[in-house]
């Protein structure tokens, strides 16, 4: 038979002891046939080899034997042929064939089970079907069936990547050192190739965040509000990696307690040590970053900007109002000078009004002589007339104080004077003070 060849079985009769037909329950359908895929290898066509080899067939009969042959046969033909993958499998070095299986520590568990190009993103899935791959192909059946014997050194191996990259825990171990991914990082003169030298980078560290989505990079058009979360979740990066892979074991076995713990208070320092550098490698990888990032140097100048017509609109607030209280205050100096000036020719003007009721006042004094003080005509006034029209006289000058007033008088009691009612007119002159 062939690997892809199907062979049918043919079942036994029911035992005596079983439910007549008709009799049974059927607790469930029988389930839908499926192809399967048999390797007829195994530990007992091992041990024919092995006893081929040594010419030791005595205790196997000729169909013993011929099924045998035939198992064997069919066997390294079947995995010889068996293809389980389309994908083209990666090349198996010299060097990676020779791999010590006790140096377990040092192997490439991608590269032993063909993984090294999907590495950290390689799928369960896909672990276990290139493990499957790797042991039909380097099972020591099928090396016995070869002609090799004691030849599992790299089937260890690939047992061990197996172990390693199946536990989450242990996988997460060796993806924390897997030496294949670099730790390198820019060193912040790449501002001409900003986002190509550090985009990738980031994309690569960021597997290691218990935070999950990770902030990536952008673009120059990512806005400022992104950019800022970005820096924000990195400066405060959460990261699961560990280096407990990393840690020296007692290789002799035979150590006491105390050396034991020993080693482990010198692995977790050295844990510790790694972990504080891994801190601070992603910290150099974020300022080298932000120094270098254009945006955040478009960011400043808006901020500078903004500031500064902060700062302008504020100077010239204080301006506009050190300009106005100048204003007010020459203003206030300006009509201040003006009521000074109004006030002065407001004295000048009532010093000239005073002056001139004084004038005014002499001359109706001078013409109350020259109208002989209102005597009748030819006649000569006494003591008594003159005493008594210069009272009147006083009461006119203390009644009108404006100049133009006494005037008036003045000039009515001339014209009186000289139609000869003089004395008349000043009687009622006086009267209607």
């Amino acid at each position: 038979m062939t690997a892809d060849a199907p062979f049918e079985i043919t079942l036994c009769a029911a035992p005596a002891t079983a439910p007549a037909a008709g009799t049974t329950k059927v607790h469930g359908p029988i389930s839908a046939t499926q192809e399967r895929v048999l390797s007829p290898v195994g530990v007992y066509v091992q041990h024919y080899l092995r006893r081929l080899e040594n010419g030791d067939t005595d205790d196997q009969t000729d169909h013993v034997k011929a099924h045998a042959d035939h198992t064997a046969a069919e066997a390294a033909k079947a995995i010889g042929n068996l293809d389980l993958s389309e994908e083209e499998d990666e090349e198996e070095s010299e060097d990676l064939l020779m791999t010590d299986p006790k140096e377990w520590k040092q192997q490439d568990h991608y590269a032993v089970l063909g993984l090294s190009k999907l590495r950290y993103r390689a799928t369960l899935d896909d672990v276990i079907k290139s493990h499957r791959k790797k042991v039909l192909r380097h099972h020591p059946d099928k090396k016995a069936a070869q002609g090799h014997l004691n030849d599992d050194g790299f089937f260890k191996c690939i047992q061990k990547a197996f172990e390693i990259l199946t536990d989450p825990t242990k996988r997460r171990q060796w993806d924390s050192v897997d030496p294949a991914i670099s730790d390198d990082i820019p060193s912040g003169k790449e501002k001409a190739k900003f986002y190509e030298v550090f985009g990738p980078v980031f994309a690569r560290e960021a597997r290691f965040s218990n935070v999950q989505p990770v902030p990536v990079l952008g673009d120059d058009s990512t806005a400022r509000e992104e950019v800022e979360q970005f820096y924000n979740f990195w400066y405060s990066f959460d990261s699961w990696r560990s280096f407990e892979y990393l840690d020296k074991e007692d290789v002799s076995g035979g150590g006491n307690r105390d050396d034991k713990r020993y080693n482990d208070a010198k692995n977790r320092k050295e844990r510790a040590t790694r972990k504080k550098e891994d801190i601070q490698r992603v910290r150099t990888l974020v300022d080298n970053a932000l120094k270098v990032d254009p945006r955040m140097a478009r960011f400043k100048e808006e901020d500078k900007l903004k500031r500064n017509s902060k700062r302008n609109a504020r100077e010239e607030e204080i301006k506009r109002a050190a300009e106005e209280k100048k204003a007010a205050e020459e203003a206030a100096k300006k009509a201040e000078a003006n009521a000074a000036m109004a006030e002065e020719e407001q004295k000048k003007a009532r010093q000239q009004a005073h002056k001139q009721l004084k004038k005014e006042q002499r001359a109706l004094k001078i013409a109350f002589k020259s109208m002989n003080f209102f005597a009748p005509a030819g006649a000569t006034p006494s003591d008594a007339d003159i005493a008594a029209t210069t009272e009147k006289l006083d009461k006119i000058t203390a009644a009108k104080t404006d100049a133009e007033a006494l005037v008036a008088v003045r000039t009515e009691l001339e014209a009186a004077h000289a139609a000869g009612n003089g004395s008349a007119t000043l009687d009622n002159i006086v009267s209607k003070l």
